[in-house]
């Protein structure tokens, strides 16, 4: 299980220790809260829908979605992008370096019943 770690304050006198659980939520929040996005609460076959990772003094996410029909899927990736790196950032006190959106497909409204 990894963890990710930073210091209270300047005086060092602490630390505070994020389990990566903790930073996935943020990003799922983050996720949902974007207007036409559709995120499974269960994992695909090939893995996770959310991947976080440390690069050096940085958090990278990479993120699998699918979009509903009727929403432009470069604007509902940027949305993705901008609530991710707002929340994990004001969330927390990590920085994020990049953030990979992967759309695999449109859901259209036959589908979603």
């Amino acid at each position: 299980m990894a963890y990710y770690k930073g210091q209270v304050g300047n005086d060092n006198k602490g630390k505070i220790v994020y389990n990566v659980g903790i930073v996935k939520g943020i990003v799922r929040l983050a996720v949902e809260g974007v207007e036409g996005v559709a995120i499974s609460n269960k994992k695909s076959k090939k893995g996770d829908d959310i991947k976080v990772e440390t690069s050096g003094d940085a958090i990278s996410v990479k993120v699998s979605v699918n979009v509903y029909y009727g929403y432009s899927v470069p604007d509902v990736a940027y949305h993705i992008q901008q609530n991710i790196k707002h929340n994990v950032e004001s969330m927390s006190r990590y920085k994020i370096g990049d953030i990979d959106v992967k759309v695999n497909g449109v859901i259209f409204p036959e589908d979603n019943k």
